[in-house]
């Protein structure tokens, strides 16, 4: 196998690519901050803060309009991706927890945006069953769901539309013959995704890895 060329993520060079991207305005950096203040041990659920401008980048390359969040915690990535919306457009938010997902709340009616936000307290599969019509999803949620939310999604996408997915690598656990719980979940859904004809995807290395899909 060979390799093309190889960057070394060091601390000096991820403060560079962060300076070079959209930087993240006061509400975002104030909920991403609270985020790891109040929920120190779960802050590392929260999407990482390069893909902030990229969610929202991409809201915008599909031109979406309808958009869906698996997966929502404190509301950071909801937050940038109804930001990228027009003013018309909805983001339905599937979370099932009332306690972090009211920090999204205040934050997203602080960015002026919460009437584009439709806040799910539900249990996701119910949400995505209910929707007829899809542009842009993100999925970030219960890994051993993925694939039974990525079932639901996909028939309900437009052409051309498309599926984000985070963490799909999983801290490099998915290279592990024996791995277990969220990481042998993880390896079996992007087996999954790799297979679908449905869809054109990619693995991409950003964070903890992240799989883009477009609706063929």
């Amino acid at each position: 196998m060979t390799k093309g060329n190889e960057t070394t993520i060091t601390d000096e060079l991820y403060a560079y690519t962060l300076a070079h991207n959209p930087p993240l305005d006061p509400v975002q950096r104030e909920l991403v901050e609270t985020t790891y203040a109040r929920f120190p041990d779960h802050a590392g659920m929260q999407s990482a803060q390069e893909q902030a401008p990229l969610l929202a980048f991409l809201v915008r390359l599909v031109g979406a309009r309808h958009v869906v969040e698996v997966g929502t915690f404190t509301g950071f990535s909801a937050l940038a991706m109804a930001q990228a919306l027009p003013a018309d457009g909805t983001l339905i938010a599937c979370d099932i927890s009332e306690e972090w997902t009211a920090y999204g709340r205040e934050a997203w009616e602080k960015a002026g945006v919460a009437d584009r936000i439709d806040l799910r307290i539900a249990p996701a599969l119910d949400t995505l069953r209910a929707e007829p019509h899809i542009d842009f999803a993100y999925l970030d949620a219960d890994k051993g769901g993925y694939i039974a939310y990525w079932e639901e999604l996909v028939p309900r996408m437009r052409q051309g539309g498309v599926i984000a997915v985070d963490n799909v690598l999983f801290h490099g656990g998915v290279t592990d013959p024996a791995a277990t719980g969220p990481a042998a979940a993880i390896k079996e859904f992007n087996e999954h995704v790799s297979a679908d004809a449905r869809m054109d995807s990619v693995l991409l290395t950003v964070s903890d890895g992240l799989t883009l899909s477009r609706k063929r």
